[in-house]
């Protein structure tokens, strides 16, 4: 018997339906849920902001051409306030969520060692990508799920300890923040001293979550450095800068690539910092030279246009067109497990004019440095 083309097509739609019903057909998506954790209140509130800034206007610029695969994302943000107890419950608590895919553009170097050392993204399963920290135990040893888009500290500080050596000064000073970030930022100065047979002239901690900087001040003033290294985040940058040279310090001043110059111009003074280095590990965002330079100054017109253009906010920017890249490669149903593969294998991504590359055995997208001094008008220069 013969069967009818209008048969032959009920046949297929109660088919499909049936395979609805038992939930065997793909069911992509609504919205891509990807969950950052920043400080955005405390001494660190005015890089998280510029943090999430970055990430949020390209995640902006994807939504509004469809999303990934047709699904929106969407950008979970919460307040650590640069606390580790902090950062480590609300870690906890999204990646309870079953919808949260990924982790991104968290900050602080103890913050993220406190999950990778308690075991939370190892239970989690969650890719963590750009977290805002260079410290060498995030990198060494291997773990398999924090994605750097930046150079470490160790990079950094080697670059710092070649441009002053390069210009005959070996009396070199370290002001440190006195936790697992400064003391990464340390140990890479130390390292890259050692290396040319020279030693620190002086050591100075200071507090975390403080700009109780007095001592610091005291010590390296009494050694008669040359230059100092600081390790050091916005406000006790700042005080040190100023307080120092009140004090009628010298030395040449260098900072990490974690702080703001507007900042610190605004919290110090410019005469205080005028000339102040500070080493970068993303491309100069000021001048449209590369294509995502103009492409992230272009989404920061767009999507906020009261916000000026800064490292930190480019930095995210770049760290979420890596994420969106993983998005994309792991398929229209990505799962944790889905997003991580997907970034492993992005040997070579070519995000505009800068490129970082992942593997299986390597999760160091970049170790580009370079190193920016505050002129005369508070702007940075190359």
């Amino acid at each position: 018997m013969k069967t009818s083309r209008w048969s032959r097509g009920w046949v297929a739609v109660w088919a499909l339906l049936g395979v609805l019903g038992t939930g065997l057909l793909p069911v992509q998506a609504a919205e891509l849920v990807v969950a950052q954790i920043a400080p955005l209140s405390g001494v660190l509130a005015s890089t998280g902001k510029q943090m999430v800034l970055g990430g949020q206007i390209y995640f902006d610029s994807v939504n509004a051409k469809g999303g990934v695969h047709g699904a929106k994302i969407k950008h979970l943000v919460l307040d650590d306030s640069y606390k580790v107890d902090e950062t480590v419950r609300l870690t906890q608590e999204v990646l309870a969520r079953s919808d949260v895919i990924a982790l991104f553009g968290f900050a602080g170097t103890a913050n993220v060692g406190k999950l990778l050392s308690d075991g939370i993204l190892d239970a989690g399963g969650a890719a963590l990508v750009a977290p805002y920290t260079g410290g060498e135990v995030l990198r060494n040893p291997f773990n398999s799920w924090i994605f750097h888009v930046r150079a470490g500290y160790a990079d950094e500080a080697e670059h710092m300890v070649k441009q002053v050596t390069t210009l005959g000064m070996k009396r070199v000073a370290v002001m440190y923040q006195d936790d697992a970030f400064g003391k990464a930022g340390l140990a890479g100065v130390e390292a890259a001293l050692a290396s040319r047979k020279l030693k620190l002239a002086v050591v100075a901690p200071y507090e975390r979550n403080t700009d109780k900087v007095e001592e610091a001040v005291r010590l390296i003033n009494a050694s008669d450095a040359q230059a100092v290294i600081m390790i050091s985040v916005n406000r006790s940058t700042a005080a040190f800068a100023k307080r120092y040279r009140e004090a009628g310090g010298g030395a040449q001043l260098y900072n990490i690539s974690v702080v703001d110059p507007a900042e610190l111009v605004k919290l110090a003074g410019l005469q205080n910092v005028h000339g102040l280095g500070i080493s970068q590990v993303v491309p100069y965002p000021y001048s449209p030279n590369l294509a995502v330079v103009r492409e992230y100054q272009a989404a920061l017109k767009k999507y906020a246009p009261n916000e000026a253009v800064n490292y930190t906010s480019f930095e995210e920017y770049l760290g979420a067109k890596v994420l969106v890249e993983g998005l994309r490669r792991a398929g229209p149903n990505p799962t944790r497990a889905k997003v991580l593969k997907a970034l492993e294998s992005m040997e070579r991504f070519d995000l505009g004019g800068t490129s970082v590359g992942y593997s299986a055995s390597n999760r160091i997208g970049s170790r580009s440095v370079e190193v920016t001094v505050i002129g005369g008008s508070g702007r940075l220069m190359k």
